[in-house]
């Protein structure tokens, strides 16, 4: 996903994952410092959920044919959250689907996000096969421990990413006291004090989309599932890395993208991911969740859920500067940032009042 984020504020941009890291802070002076906190953070995740290195924790549980490994409190934390993920979207999001990823042909980092890239070796399995599921990840928290049957890999693409925008958000507003808003690729995090009117947040998976420009409260989170941008070709099939848990296959594309806002980008990501997988449903599933959410058709045509602005649509990041619309019911029934349950968001329209 392609992301517009707050401009007014001093910002990093750099390559990350096979695509974009954003770091913007209200105080100019923090900006260096944020991005060394931030580094190490991703480093740690990498270290801890790739796929893609052979000396990642994830790998490691892959290769211990079912025995319990002991792990660091990353990925402890980063399997928490995909669990919990699975929990509450009923299976919807599950994170045992590495190895059907892999078979696949999605085995490594597919640079070029946007563009179907040929699968150039090995055996592929295109084959119907429900995932091996979540249930059976048992993590200790008491003996630092996570296992694994021999037959899974785990994939935490779901939500460690987003995971990790909500961590190096936080990290940064808790040791510089600075806002900060955190934007990985379609992941995008805030914490601290946001400018008067919010973050200003433009959403637009690929350059011919319609875009919609919203602000973002303080401390509020936006993500982006997308089955057009990370995709490939296996025996003249052009797949995405969405995949159906009752399959393991990539979804059939109902929905371009889906946007989610929520109080945690874990939150936003999984309910995105969730409406991909749910196709024509996905606006009840949303709707039941009282979740704010655009849904962008194959045609162009955008679907709001939940109250979502539908006057931000088409605005320009010059009108981005209307004050965030009140928030009654916010303090009500406010959930924390690691809450999967439902509360609505109030985003508003980013144009001028």
């Amino acid at each position: 996903m392609q992301t517009i984020t707050e401009t007014r504020g001093p910002a990093l941009e750099w390559a990350l994952w096979s695509t974009t890291m954003r770091l913007v802070t209200s105080d100019a002076r923090a900006l260096p410092a944020a991005k060394r906190l931030v580094d190490q953070e991703l480093v740690q995740v990498e270290l801890a959920a790739s796929r893609f290195r052979h000396d990642s924790e994830v790998m490691r549980l892959a290769r211990a044919g079912g025995r319990p490994v002991s792990v660091s409190d990353t990925l402890l934390d980063l399997t928490d959250a995909a669990l919990a993920a699975a929990v509450v979207t009923g299976g919807a999001v599950d994170p045992t689907m590495g190895s059907a990823l892999a078979r696949l042909g999605y085995d490594r980092d597919l640079t070029g996000v946007g563009h179907a890239r040929p699968f150039a070796g090995g055996t592929v399995r295109v084959v119907p096969a429900a995932a091996p599921g979540y249930r059976r990840v048992r993590v200790d928290r008491a003996a630092g421990t996570i296992t694994v049957p021999p037959d899974v890999t785990l994939d935490l693409g779901a939500t460690a990413k987003a995971w990790a925008a909500d961590r190096c958000a936080r990290v940064v507003a808790d040791q510089l006291g600075t806002g900060v808003l955190v934007s990985l690729g379609g992941d995008v995090a805030t914490s601290g004090p946001a400018p008067r009117e919010g973050w200003t947040v433009s959403i637009q998976d690929l350059p011919d989309d319609p875009a919609a420009l919203v602000s973002l409260p303080a401390g509020w989170a936006l993500a982006t599932s997308s089955t057009r941008r990370r995709r490939w070709q296996v025996e003249g099939r052009e797949l995405n890395h969405v995949l159906d848990p009752a399959t393991c296959l990539p979804v059939t594309p109902c929905w371009s993208s889906a946007t989610v806002a929520a109080p945690s980008c874990v939150e936003a990501n999984t309910w995105s991911t969730a409406a991909l997988v749910a196709g024509p449903s996905a606006p009840g599933v949303l709707a039941r969740q009282r979740l704010q959410a655009r849904l962008l058709h194959l045609d162009g045509q955008v679907t709001f859920v939940g109250g979502w602005p539908a006057d931000a649509e088409a605005l320009t990041q010059d009108q981005a500067r209307m004050p965030i619309a009140p928030a009654g019911d916010l303090a009500a029934g406010h959930r924390s940032a690691d809450s999967l349950a439902a509360h609505p968001l109030p985003v508003s329209a980013g144009g001028a009042a």
